[in-house]
């Protein structure tokens, strides 16, 4: 299985370094990892040239209209998409068609960098099974996201910077379909480091894995 991986952006959020982190875990796991750091090879995609996975870490930036119809394309015909914080839902922010596909888009990180608990809501979901709640150190990432998402965790705002947010619930990591592909996100990973905390690091190995498999699995 090929995966394809695209990092650049903002290197606030540490790119390379983190798509570094789960190359090795990806090749054990049999892919072929391509790595790319310009997005005009996203205009080659199509439902018949595509490879299993894509894994996009690039905040903010713009998609052509070229780049973003072979990465829509590609994905309605089951190419699986899996990514992380800015790096996949702070990304091409002019881009609408890129957000439906993801199912959410980040708006504001109240607060900036702060303790927070992220809650299982799924348990019995293999992402996560097995992984209690936990506390972070991060960005605890506001979103605009998607209705139709299957969500997997979530977290609650105090409201201390913006008290309209108290009470709020926010997905923290989901899962959703594209026509025939599989999206799979999670809020966590704002720099490299934040992948030593073993459950982000597993829930995005896990994420990765089912979104690969897209239409070769039956569940």
């Amino acid at each position: 299985m090929d995966a394809w991986i695209f990092w650049g952006g903002w290197e606030g959020h540490e790119p390379r370094a983190c798509v570094e982190r789960f190359i090795p875990f990806l090749e054990k796991n049999g892919f072929s990892v391509q790595l790319f750091d310009a997005l005009d090879t996203l205009a080659t995609l199509s439902a018949t040239s595509r490879p299993a996975l894509l894994l996009p870490c690039w905040t903010m930036g713009q998609l052509t209209q070229e780049e973003e119809q072979g990465f829509l394309s590609a994905v309605q015909a089951g190419t699986g998409i899996a990514g992380w914080h800015g790096g996949m839902c702070d990304a091409f922010r002019g881009n609408t068609g890129y957000q439906f596909m993801t199912g959410g888009q980040f708006v504001a990180h109240p607060g900036g960098i702060i303790d927070y608990t992220v809650s299982v809501t799924a348990p019995e979901d293999p992402i996560v099974a097995g992984i209690a709640n936990f506390t972070v150190h991060s960005e605890q990432y506001y979103m605009h996201f998607d209705p139709s998402n299957e969500v997997l965790a979530t977290t609650r705002f105090t409201g201390i910077e913006y008290p309209w947010t108290g009470g709020a619930v926010m997905p923290v990591v989901w899962k959703r379909h594209f026509g025939a592909g599989r999206v799979f996100y999670s809020a966590l990973g704002h720099c490299a480091a934040e992948f030593d905390v073993m459950e982000t690091r597993t829930i995005m190995e896990r994420g990765l894995l089912w979104a690969a498999a897209g239409e070769h699995a039956t569940a």
